[in-house]
């Protein structure tokens, strides 16, 4: 789903760009909220596991592959502004150091893989949550749900993208028929990577997903006819776990995360992911331009200088990862640190 620079036109993607910047400035600001003693160790390690997994295609059909687009696995994980810069950040650092992304239309792909997929896949987990029963089994279900309409929703974007600033002559009932339904497909492995993964997290540590939040219910027993909390239910709720270190969850998450960039990646699927396929089929490639990046020491995902395609491509991983895991790190314990101080006494004294 990276759209190379050549496919948008320069207008369309400059309108992406604007577009993009207000909602991440959006989402910086709605981040003061959802970034806290829980969400902030996480978010990072959230952008760092996103960028690795995308290193992971898997096939969907004959000659394509499809990766995680990580807009519904985020919003759930940390809430949807944060999740908007998760995703941002990966695609950055993707664009930057790897060529994976055309720069100029870095505009286009945070509006269809950050913003499009996060709006889309959280509305929808939590219009679930609502009418499903109040369990974490729910949240799983939704997330699958959430995540799985996700992908076809920024495939039909791209589309509409394209209809409004391509810049081949191609039908475009055509590319709406090849991208949506290429990319139903891949939604399912959307799907079951975020339920996966969510499931997880919730299974050991339930406090830390942010879409979970809310689902305890405090005991209650009927007297004479009226609900009443039950004793012990009054009074402030006992410390979340996530009072505790997070240092645990994150080593893990952080190890699991160079696994699958530097070893489980040399595994993934070389065929061309669902944009790639539909863009040769249809010729919406024909006036790709060469990425501003072509010639970064590790462009194509591997290591500059380094022959061996296992040992390149694996040390491109780590080092992807980790770049992600700082960059991330540091805006949203920027964004944290901002939130501190507005909340901080020489911000709420009152005269005496």
């Amino acid at each position: 789903m990276h759209v190379p620079d050549g496919f948008i036109n320069a207008p369309t993607s400059a309108v992406t760009g604007v577009v993009a910047a207000g909602a991440i400035a959006v989402s910086l600001r709605g981040a003061r909220r959802e970034l806290d003693e829980r969400t902030a160790p996480l978010a990072g390690l959230v952008a760092a596991f996103i960028f690795a997994v995308q290193m992971l295609n898997f096939p969907v059909a004959a000659g394509t592959s499809g990766h995680l687009l990580g807009g519904a696995l985020a919003a759930i994980l940390v809430g949807p502004f944060t999740g908007v810069l998760c995703v941002s950040v990966v695609l950055l650092m993707q664009g930057i150091l790897f060529a994976d992304g055309g720069l100029t239309a870095l505009g286009v792909n945070i509006t269809d893989m950050a913003i499009v997929t996060t709006v889309v896949a959280y509305a929808l987990f939590r219009s679930l949550v609502k009418v499903l029963p109040r369990t974490r089994r729910s949240v799983t279900v939704a997330s699958f749900v959430a995540a799985l309409v996700s992908v076809p929703a920024a495939a039909l974007a791209f589309t509409v993208l394209y209809w409004i600033g391509g810049t081949t002559d191609v039908a475009i009932g055509k590319v709406a028929t090849a991208m949506i339904g290429v990319h139903v497909l891949i939604g399912i492995g959307e799907a079951v990577i975020t339920a996966l993964t969510v499931g997880a997290v919730i299974a050991v540590r339930p406090d830390l997903v942010y879409g979970a939040r809310g689902l305890q219910q405090r005991l209650k027993l009927r007297v004479n006819g009226e609900l009443v909390d039950a004793p012990g239910a009054s009074g402030p709720a006992p410390a979340p776990v996530a009072a505790r270190s997070h240092r645990k969850v994150w080593i893990t998450g952080l190890v699991a995360s160079l696994v699958l960039a530097g070893f489980v990646s040399f595994y993934a699927s070389a065929d061309p992911d669902g944009l790639e396929k539909v863009a040769a089929d249809k010729g919406i490639d024909e006036k790709t331009e060469e990425h501003a990046a072509a010639d970064s020491p590790l462009a194509d995902y591997g290591v500059k200088d380094i022959s061996d395609a296992r040992i390149s491509g694996g040390l491109a991983g780590v080092i992807g990862v980790g770049v992600t895991v700082v960059a991330g790190s540091a805006v949203f314990w920027s964004v944290r640190r901002r939130r501190s101080d507005d909340a901080s006494p020489a911000s709420t004294e009152t005269n005496v």
